[in-house]
């Protein structure tokens, strides 16, 4: 009599769509005939560090080499910036957020089924396949003049040169934007790096203000104010997903949109990571006034699907950092600082 009342009501509870059943210490729920998880138990049972924004019911999960991006109520997930579907959606029930069975099989048993460095790596330079430089201006666009005449476009070429020079030399495929003194007009430039399905986007220049006092070096990363919702309803419209077609055999427009704005959210998250450890970089590599990192409306870095940067090496209005400037060894000594930022994003040498 005990065992069928303990069957009637585990039935019941089915019936529900929440009955609970055991799966070694980590309870499993029951939801329309698919078994979930509750992600903060798969987490804490295996060392991820899981960020949950209640608000935007978006979460972020990171361990070692893998960052891993979710979303309640959707079927689709980046990892590592690669969309992936799930088949089931991740959901909220009693309270937390729950993944289905398949989330927990192929994503965090196949992960993290071994122990994983605890430092954070974003993507380590043997993953970082392909990047573009983009030398600011160019051709009838001179950007910034110094007072000696210093152009900003020669400084800028030849820091990204020696940038390109260094990644090749660490075995990354370098596209530039200029290779000589020509325009190329904004859109252009970020359209190669997405064509090219590029990992980083490296925008190089330099600096003037009408104060000539001010000096230093900053990196910029696209503002929040520029909507990632409304990129991705645009990139869904003509841009390529890298993804099996069944993933949206059904609503495929609104499927790509939810996908894109997930990668430009994440890509924003790396390009403010990677515009920190550049600066960090630049600061042990030279005698540089740091001014840090900011946000901006560039149109340069608006439609970037990747980690994008615009770096400014200094101040051409500065008379001292005009002078630095116009040395080979002070920009190979920027190319270095840079190359080590991209190198400690990556995760370590």
């Amino acid at each position: 009599m005990r065992i069928f009342k303990f069957i009637l009501v585990a039935f019941i509870l089915f019936l529900a769509g929440c009955a609970t059943t055991p799966s070694g210490s980590l309870p499993a729920y029951c939801l329309n005939g698919t078994s979930y998880y509750s992600l903060k138990s798969l987490c804490d049972l295996r060392g991820v560090r899981m960020d949950y924004d209640s608000f935007a019911r978006r979460v972020i999960l990171n361990k070692g080499n893998y960052n891993i991006h979710l979303r309640v109520g959707d079927e689709l997930i980046l990892v590592n910036g690669q969309p992936k579907s799930l088949n089931k959606p991740v959901d909220f029930y009693q309270g937390a957020v729950v993944v289905p069975r398949s989330f927990k099989e192929n994503i965090i048993d196949g992960l993290f089924n071994q122990a994983l460095p605890v430092k954070r790596q974003v993507a380590s330079l043997k993953k970082i396949k392909k990047a573009v430089i983009d030398p600011g201006h160019g051709g009838h666009d001179p950007g910034a003049i110094g007072r000696t005449g210093l152009k900003e476009k020669e400084v800028n070429l030849d820091i990204a040169k020696r940038l390109a020079n260094l990644l090749r030399s660490a075995g990354v495929e370098v596209l530039m934007t200029r290779t000589s003194d020509r325009f190329i007009p904004l859109p252009d430039r970020i359209g190669m790096a997405n064509s090219a399905n590029a990992d980083l986007f490296i925008s190089v220049h330099a600096n003037a203000n009408p104060s000539r006092k001010l000096c230093g070096f900053e990196v910029y990363y696209v503002a929040p104010s520029v909507s990632d919702s409304s990129r991705a309803v645009s990139a869904a419209k003509s841009a390529p997903l890298h993804i099996e077609s069944s993933c949206f055999a059904s609503n495929s427009h609104n499927l790509k949109a939810i996908v894109w704005d997930m990668i430009f959210t994440q890509a924003r998250a790396e390009s403010i990571e990677l515009s920190r450890s550049i600066c960090r970089s630049t600061d042990a590599n030279m005698d540089v006034r740091i001014i840090g990192v900011k946000a901006a409306r560039f149109q340069v870095l608006k439609g970037a699907r990747m980690p994008a940067v615009l770096v400014e090496v200094g101040f051409l209005s500065n008379r001292e950092e005009e002078g630095k400037l116009k040395s080979g060894y002070y920009r190979q000594k920027i190319a270095e600082g840079i190359m080590d930022g991209i190198r400690n994003y990556g995760g370590g040498r």
